[in-house]
């Protein structure tokens, strides 16, 4: 059920582990929520271009959501936005020439979500 959505910027291509972070996270998302981790989805969305501020270049943006059925409280989701902060931390690899800016939010499904 957790439909979850990673937006990276094209420069993270060689220094964000993808898998290893969804590999990572699911476990993560399942405890903190009570689900199975047979019920996350990832899915990452690679953005070919990307500003922040007035940066001409050397900046990147890694933003992760995680949308749920309603029922968990504003702390759960506050725990699990901050615990994904962390994880995102330690699958990106340091690269000094880009400043990456992460960000994450935990949400609940509109009440028009159906799945098969």
């Amino acid at each position: 059920m957790p439909q979850i959505t990673v937006d990276y910027s094209a420069e993270l291509d060689d220094t964000f582990d993808r898998r290893g972070f969804a590999l990572a996270l699911h476990p993560l998302v399942a405890e903190t929520v009570t689900t199975k981790v047979a019920a996350c989805k990832t899915r990452f969305r690679r953005v070919d271009e990307s500003v922040v501020g007035d940066a001409a270049t050397g900046d990147a943006i890694l933003h992760v959501s995680i949308a749920m059925l309603p029922g968990r409280t504003e702390e759960i989701k506050a725990k699990l936005t901050e615990s994904v902060l962390e994880l995102l931390a330690a699958h990106i690899k340091s690269a000094d020439d880009l400043t990456v800016h992460t960000s994450a939010e935990t949400r609940d499904l509109d009440p028009s979500y159906r799945k098969r």
